[in-house]
């Protein structure tokens, strides 16, 4: 499978793994839908912190409003489950923080997220137009650990 938007596919899956903490923003109370699944799948192995405008709490972890509150960003990678135009939102102060890792989850990106990534040399740490974590991530972590 050909992954778009990272020079070093394998690279990228292990520093988002590597983190010794991780978030998803687009997570929803909503438990039928991806971004909550994707919050669950991550909680089993790693320090999950949902990033969520509104909600204090989901899935019974504590949440954060936006990825300035998180307690270490520099050391947390970033599942993304949300629309373009919020992805783009996102996107200016992930950079700032030195976010490690991006993994844009299907649906999220369009044409103007991928430009920003690479006007703003975030290509080494975004993956995007590429696998969900649900499909890949016990593959990558088996090939891992």
């Amino acid at each position: 499978m050909t992954l778009l938007g990272h020079t070093q596919p394998q690279r990228f899956k292990s520093s988002s793994f590597s983190s010794p903490q991780c978030t998803v923003v687009g997570a929803s109370r909503d438990r039928s839908k991806y971004d909550t699944k994707v919050c669950a799948y991550l909680a089993r192995n790693f320090s999950v912190t949902p990033v969520h405008p509104k909600e204090s709490e989901l899935e019974n972890i504590a949440a954060v409003p936006s990825l300035t509150d998180l307690p270490a960003p520099a050391e947390t990678s970033v599942g993304v489950i949300t629309n373009p135009k919020v992805t783009r939102d996102l996107l200016q102060p992930a950079n700032e923080l030195n976010i490690p890792a991006l993994w844009l989850q299907p649906g999220a990106e369009d044409d103007a997220v991928k430009s920003y990534i690479r006007t703003n040399t975030l290509e080494d740490k975004a993956l995007y137009f590429g696998p969900c974590i649900l499909v890949e991530g016990d593959d990558v972590r088996k090939g891992l650990f």
